[in-house]
């Protein structure tokens, strides 16, 4: 049995539901008038169970092309290979782990410098899905490099608007 679509859905399942946790902050800085209705609550309320879903999907997508594909683990090769995949998996990992209360006690300001490298994997993801499809797309392919891509080009946006908004407090502080 050819797992490989399985695989591919629960793949694009992984990363709309990321997407879906990268939302809620996007939203109210790119789209001002977005704090005004309760859809950016509500993905907010439920951030870290998405994301924690995100993760099973990403769990499941990995261990089915692994089996598919019966990697070599002790070949450095195959990292490679699989870098992005490999280190975005990683993260994704780290921010699974720490998704509950007690790491947010435990580790204070620590906790937000670690959930900051869910930007990384958003860059990382971006090569994965290019990467990983180029040459065999499937109807799911579009779907993944859009979603990906457009809310990375937005997180660039709020990226600039926060600078710009900074810039512009500091010049009227002097």
């Amino acid at each position: 049995m050819d797992t490989a679509p399985v695989a591919n859905y629960l793949g694009l399942l992984a990363l709309v539901c990321y997407i879906i946790t990268l939302l809620p902050s996007i939203l109210r800085i790119v789209f001002p008038s977005t704090k005004k209705t309760e859809f950016p609550k509500l993905l907010l309320k439920y951030r870290r169970q998405i994301g924690v879903i995100a993760f099973l999907f990403a769990f499941g997508h990995g261990m089915l092309l692994v089996s598919k594909r019966n990697f070599d683990f002790f070949d450095i090769q195959t990292y490679w290979i699989y870098i992005q995949g490999v280190v975005t998996f990683i993260i994704f990992t780290l921010l699974t782990i720490t998704s509950n209360d007690w790491s947010i006690k435990r580790m204070k300001k620590n906790w937000k410098k670690l959930h900051e490298l869910t930007y990384l994997a958003m860059f990382l993801l971006v090569w994965h899905v290019i990467d990983k499809m180029w040459g065999h797309w499937s109807y799911l392919t579009p779907f993944g490099m859009l979603g990906i891509t457009g809310i990375t080009i937005l997180f660039i946006a709020r990226r600039w608007i926060e600078r710009r908004k900074k810039l512009t407090k500091t010049k009227s502080t002097n």
